[in-house]
């Protein structure tokens, strides 16, 4: 009986009703307050971190500088870009995409849908140390495995690409894994029961089911390894120049930019010289720091983009 129906007379019966559990209430506006505070908590770096890049890299960043080299740059200039830096970021990570990517959704599929005994065990055991390797290793493997091929100096951006790929891959497998496991059993049974072979129920039925959050686990594999430093230093070098080929020749990255500008500190500047820059390299690294997060937001929202386009449509 609720209280809306109750007698007249059971005014006080009413009032016990309605009447709200202070301790509960204070409780309620802790955990609330709690809440909030570590939302705010949460943000402030990253809110930090962007309003400090943007504040320091905006100067710097125009049309010249995304579209010039540091071929022919020296001491103080007022010259010099990011784009062979831009290049080789991009092609370095789409060629560590196209390793990682089929790679690690087969290898979640097999887990997911296939795997079982020893041999699965083994295979989440090596996904799970792959996880927590230091990113510097990933380097050193990538060099080692292409110098014993091309022999010892060998600077190759597909030398980088593997490199990354060793980093990327359990981070695909681990997220692809998790979204395959929570499309329904439901799903795969009443497939089978057609006479649906299970390779197809995996292709039409499953992977289609979870193509949205496979889609946002590949971006943030992407985004784990595009700002990648310690491995490309070993495996790709440094270079002034624009290279567009990923076989032959060092390739320069933004984040390694943005390591050997910040590392070369301020030029040390003739007095009276109007045309030399003490902290130019302090600019050209924020500008580029900024540069690498717009590519980080650019992608992101692609992901986004791709998610929503291919997810499943609620035809309910």
């Amino acid at each position: 009986m609720s209280a809306t129906t109750l007698p007249e007379g059971n005014a006080e019966l009413r009032a016990l009703l309605r009447q709200v559990d202070k301790g509960r209430h204070r409780k309620d506006r802790l955990m609330k307050g709690l809440i909030y505070g570590a939302f705010v908590l949460a943000m402030l770096p990253l809110i930090s971190v962007s309003w400090t890049v943007l504040v320091n890299g905006i100067e710097r960043f125009n049309a010249y500088f995304l579209t010039h080299s540091m071929r022919g740059v020296y001491g103080g200039m007022d010259a010099g870009g990011i784009y062979h830096a831009i290049i080789g970021t991009l092609e370095i990570t789409l060629f560590a995409t196209l390793i990682s990517v089929p790679i690690g959704l087969l290898t979640a599929i097999y887990l997911v849908e296939y795997g079982r005994g020893a041999l699965a065990r083994s295979v989440t055991f090596f996904v799970d140390v792959m996880t927590g390797i230091p990113s510097i290793v990933a380097g050193l493997f990538a060099y080692a495995l292409f110098a014993v091929v091309l022999g010892p100096g060998v600077r190759m951006g597909v030398v980088g690409s593997v490199a990354l790929s060793v980093l990327m891959i359990p981070v695909v497998v681990r997220s692809c894994e998790e979204m395959l496991r929570l499309v329904p059993n439901e799903l795969r049974e009443a497939a089978l029961a057609l006479g649906v072979p299970r390779w197809l129920v995996v292709i039409k039925v499953v992977l289609r089911t979870s193509i949205a959050g496979i889609g946002t686990g590949i971006t943030l594999a992407i985004a784990r390894i595009i700002g990648e430093t310690a491995p490309l230093l070993i495996t790709v070098g440094v270079i002034d120049s624009i290279n567009f080929n990923l076989f032959e020749g060092r390739m320069m990255t933004l984040p390694v930019y943005v390591y050997r500008q910040y590392s070369q500190g301020l030029v040390p500047c003739t007095p009276g010289d109007l045309e030399c820059i003490p902290t130019i390299n302090y600019d050209r690294a924020w500008a580029a720091a900024l540069t690498l997060i717009l590519i980080v937001m650019l992608l992101n929202l692609i992901g986004r983009l791709i998610t929503r386009f291919f997810a499943p449509k609620n035809l309910g």
